[in-house]
């Protein structure tokens, strides 16, 4: 019994694909029901189309009307958790006060260090031993929410922006499955204590 998924993205949908895939094959109890994008250009959505899902873009500027639109899809679509998976959009405090702890979202560095954007990049910068990704759960602030895991990655003086975030994304695949694996465990666990 695992949950109604819904994964945002905004780019190229790699971690999508990733929870799409171990959804089909039994590794996680979820189902996605749907995959919403903020980016008329994201051509993964027909890869997951392919595979008998949902999708929907939502362009909207406006904050409120984007959140609007949002909510009616997810409550249409009977979702119970939200995975961000590269979505480039932050959250109002209102929107996500619905939705605590029920929505999380993958990082590529270990947080607290280099939130925001280009974190692979800056993780270069500051020539450190050591990077990774994050799984947090969404609040309103950037990368800022509660720290669920983390996957450590070495970071080698032959690396560079592109060798490393690969590097990176190979552990994220990882991560992100073994996380929901383990929220579905708990909502297991919760039914039964019930």
């Amino acid at each position: 019994m695992g949950f109604n998924l819904a994964i945002l993205i905004s780019g190229r949908g790699s971690n999508m694909l990733n929870i799409v895939e171990a959804c089909n094959n039994k590794t996680l109890s979820s189902k996605v029901k749907i995959v919403i994008s903020n980016n008329k250009n994201s051509s993964v959505l027909t890869k997951v189309e392919k595979k008998g899902i949902k999708t929907k873009i939502i362009l909207e500027n406006q904050i409120n009307k984007f959140e609007k639109k949002l909510s009616q899809t997810l409550h249409e679509e009977k979702i119970n958790f939200v995975c961000l998976a590269g979505f480039m959009r932050i959250l109002s405090k209102g929107f996500l006060c619905n939705w605590e702890k029920k929505i999380i979202n993958i990082h590529p560095s270990i947080l607290p260090a280099f939130k925001g954007l280009n974190a692979v990049k800056k993780a270069l910068e500051k020539k450190v031993k050591y990077t990774g990704c994050t799984i947090h759960y969404v609040d309103k602030g950037v990368d800022t929410g509660e720290i669920i895991d983390q996957r450590i990655v070495k970071v080698l003086k032959t690396d560079n922006e592109e060798k490393l975030a690969k590097k990176i994304l190979k552990e994220e695949h990882i991560l992100y499955i073994k996380v929901i694996k383990t929220l579905e465990k708990e909502k297991e666990n919760d039914k039964i204590r019930q």
